[in-house]
């Protein structure tokens, strides 16, 4: 397979998946599938809407914190 190693089990089991194509975690809104519960979680917000990351400059919020600090290089 692949040369990979992680410190932590549940790593390797998240990992694994890659290979295995499994997709445990399944969104109950839309039939979407994932093969970790935080992507689970972050897509979830897609439905309900929350967007939990502002930018403090300009008020504008964000689901995830990675888009948060994408749009913060904008400023």
């Amino acid at each position: 397979e692949c040369e990979k190693s992680f410190n932590q089990k549940s790593h390797l089991t998240v990992h694994m998946r890659t290979h295995t194509g499994q997709h445990p975690y399944r969104c109950e809104e839309c039939g979407m599938s994932f093969s970790d519960r935080s992507n689970l979680n972050h897509h979830q917000r897609t439905h309900t809407r929350i967007r939990p990351y502002l930018c403090e400059e300009c008020g504008k919020s964000f689901p995830r914190g990675s888009h948060l600090s994408q749009h913060q290089q904008r400023h």
